[in-house]
């Protein structure tokens, strides 16, 4: 069951992968128009394109810093789980937890409309808190 758990997480990871590239296809084209990345300012961050790249562009950068935040919460919670064994309820949280952020990157890359977006992330989130409350349980009563 161990491994189970951990596959959901093993797909989040190269969808996050998945989504740089996509990020990365469509920035670098775009400032390539804008004369390439031999005219950014040194030191310059990705932030520092918000205004200058169109939104749409943008949006897959948005997503992809997301993937960095909330999601490392997933991958502790997994990893606190598969050390103690986990539930088949787990599993299927885990994959709901991934179903749930891959569509939010969809959406938010490419339609982002934020009360859809906003949705997604308090169903992901859910997830998440049961997964976290169900570590904690399993390292109470193992503890």
């Amino acid at each position: 069951m161990q491994a189970q758990i951990l596959t959901p997480a093993a797909v989040l990871v190269l969808w996050s992968i998945v989504m740089l590239f996509w990020m990365a296809g469509t920035r670098l084209p775009a400032l390539t128009r804008m004369g390439g990345l031999g005219k950014a300012k040194p030191g310059g961050r990705g932030q520092d394109l918000e205004g200058v790249l169109p939104d749409e562009i943008n949006w897959k950068a948005h997503n992809y810093s997301h993937l960095m935040e909330q999601p490392t919460l997933f991958y502790a919670t997994v990893a606190i789980l598969a050390i103690m064994g986990p539930a088949s309820l787990d599993v299927m949280l885990a994959w709901g937890y991934v179903a749930v952020r891959i569509v939010h990157s969809i959406w938010q890359a490419t339609v982002n409309r934020v009360p859809v977006r906003f949705s997604l992330f308090v169903l992901s989130t859910f997830c998440l808190i049961a997964l976290a409350l169900r570590a904690l349980g399993a390292t109470l009563a193992n503890g």
